[in-house]
């Protein structure tokens, strides 16, 4: 895909070499329909291959960084085969194709990150929370298991006693609290967050860029290593797809309320 092919990526070229990338959904608060989903995994292959890019800024427009999946393409995918694969395999890619880009990305947090938006947001090199921020990995409220990026990168960033407790609990995090346990890079006022974002991105895009670059691929292999985790988390997820929990966490999540899990009854 080239930069015309995406319908809900903004790109915007700042200063020299730098790409600034906003998730253009706002009605939506960015969720991720499957047009948006297969965006997320193309574009870092896009932003590879562009040799006029040596840093990449990624942010959501209006509120959000990004609400997660849409609730439609969730949906569409309970207990149908082809839709679970095609999204196992979209949901494996975007991991592997933003660990691969060999470009240093940084993510402005701007306001909720779930789901497909939480994979981006903590996926990236540097990761700067507005104070306002709230992170949360929704998949058991939505009654299935932490796949994505859980299982990757929650137990590198934050501990295994972290991990387990906000994964199992499927509870929030703001902005300040996630730079405290180590979920994130920073953590600034609102109104910094693009600025400081930018200045990360400066001080990146005009460094030694093979320096940096072997920089990431060597740190990458603490991630790349704990793949097989990742992988089995994934199918331990697509397997919920099966499941009447599923339902029943979707349905209460649009009725904004709490879930009853046939399982638990």
């Amino acid at each position: 895909m080239d930069y015309a092919d995406y319908q809900h990526i903004l790109f915007e070229r700042r200063e020299p070499h730098i790409l600034w990338l906003t998730l253009n959904r706002p009605e939506a608060l960015n969720a991720a329909d499957a047009r948006l989903h297969t965006e997320l995994v193309e574009v870092w292959n896009t932003i590879g291959r562009d040799p006029d890019v040596y840093a990449a800024v990624v942010t959501g427009a209006g509120r959000a960084f990004s609400a997660g999946g849409d609730l439609a393409l969730v949906e569409n995918a309970y207990r149908n085969p082809e839709e679970i694969g095609r999204i196992l395999d979209e949901a494996r890619d975007l991991v592997y194709n933003m660990l691969r880009c060999d470009k240093p990305i940084i993510s402005a947090i701007n306001g909720p990150a779930v789901g497909a938006g939480l994979v981006v947001a903590l996926l990236a090199d540097v990761s700067i929370a507005a104070e306002s921020a709230r992170l949360g990995d929704g998949h058991v409220r939505m009654g299935v298991a932490a796949g994505d990026h859980a299982a990757i990168i929650w137990p590198l960033l934050v501990g295994m006693a972290k991990a387990k407790y906000y994964l199992l609990t499927a509870e929030f995090v703001d902005g300040k609290e996630a730079e405290r346990i180590g979920l994130v890079s920073l953590c600034v006022p609102d109104e910094q967050l693009h600025d400081r974002a930018m200045a990360v991105a400066v001080k990146l895009a005009s460094g030694p860029r093979h320096a940096i670059r072997y920089t990431k691929r060597a740190l990458n292999q603490w991630l790349t290593q704990a793949g097989p985790i990742f992988d089995h988390s994934l199918a331990l997820e697509m397997l919920g797809f099966f499941h009447e929990d599923m339902a029943a966490g979707v349905e209460a999540l649009r009725q904004k309320r709490a879930a009853r899990y046939p399982s638990s009854e």
